[in-house]
């Protein structure tokens, strides 16, 4: 019998569950950058980093030996260093760094061109071949969050703390496009998991190292944002995005975080009384057009 036709419904399905589990994850994402802002305040970047990294490791640690998962071959352990550096350790490090020189819903802004990196990168290392129109409606996108950014007024930019965010990125696209690469063989979970578990070795020395020495100077909201970070921007949050991605493509499903930098400025004025323009509704209209211009031309 010949089950040919029954494909295109197929993965249609797989597709749109690819899109639900990408749209969950960004949801979760969005709240990294106020939480990192809320951490930072108390904690010194470099600990922020270390201690989310380990914290989610021993997380990951237990997942993994309570489904007995088995060790991935050495033909992965080259991308899950790269997911490593680019999700586990560059852009945390280099996201908190820029936070002490510009505010959360600055550096927000910068993650509209994350769509943009991740579908290069999804070409580049996950063999993608994306339709022109796709690319016109992912740099229409990238322009609008960057437009809005300027429009709401740079003046309070930083240059090192721009170029830390560009740079941050630039990293995170990488390590999301690897990921999901890696995400069609080893499983979703299972690359985040074992990429932080690679990363323990050296996060958990440092953590003990970089420990601060006064507890009682560190407030709730500092806390709070240790605690976000570790367990749902650096675990659970990409449980939902590498199945997305290894789901619905990489590209496709990576311009849904075009939405990212407008949950997050919400965020960012709800939790930290940061100000944010009225003019985000009319450009979150515009984004969400051309996030749906992505997925009807992404193959």
């Amino acid at each position: 019998m010949d089950n040919s036709s029954t494909l295109p419904g197929r993965f249609t399905a797989n597709s749109n569950r690819g899109w639900i589990n990408g749209f969950i994850g960004v949801l979760i994402f969005s709240g990294s950058m106020p939480a990192t802002k809320a951490a930072v305040l108390d904690f010194s970047p470099f600990f922020l980093t270390v201690a989310r990294a380990g914290i989610a490791g021993l997380l990951a640690l237990c997942c993994l030996l309570i489904y007995k998962e088995k060790r991935p071959g050495r033909e992965h352990l080259s991308s899950l260093v790269v997911v490593a550096i680019g999700v586990v350790i560059g852009f945390p490090l280099l996201s908190a760094l820029a936070l002490q020189y510009v505010t959360s819903a600055h550096s927000i802004v910068f993650l509209g061109m994350l769509p943009l990196t991740t579908a290069i990168f999804g070409v580049i290392r996950g063999g993608e071949h994306p339709r022109p129109v796709f690319w016109i409606c992912a740099v229409s996108g990238s322009l609008l969050v960057i437009g809005f950014a300027v429009a709401g007024g740079l003046s309070a930019s930083s240059p090192v703390g721009d170029t830390l965010m560009l740079l941050a990125v630039i990293l995170c696209g990488l390590g999301y496009a690897e990921g999901a690469k890696l995400s069609k063989t080893l499983g979703g979970w299972q690359v985040i998991c074992w990429a932080l578990v690679l990363s323990l070795p050296l996060m958990a020395p440092l953590v003990w190292y970089l420990f601060p020495s006064e507890l009682t100077k560190i407030g709730m909201p500092a806390w709070m944002g240790l605690a976000y970070v570790s367990v749902f921007s650096m675990l659970i949050g990409f449980v939902f995005w590498y199945r997305g991605l290894a789901q619905g493509g990489i590209a496709a499903v990576g311009q849904i975080q075009l939405l990212q930098p407008f949950f997050g400025l919400a965020l960012a004025a709800t939790l930290l009384h940061e100000q944010v323009s009225m003019a985000m509704v009319a450009v979150t209209v515009g984004v969400i057009l051309c996030v749906a211009g992505s997925k009807k031309f992404a193959r």
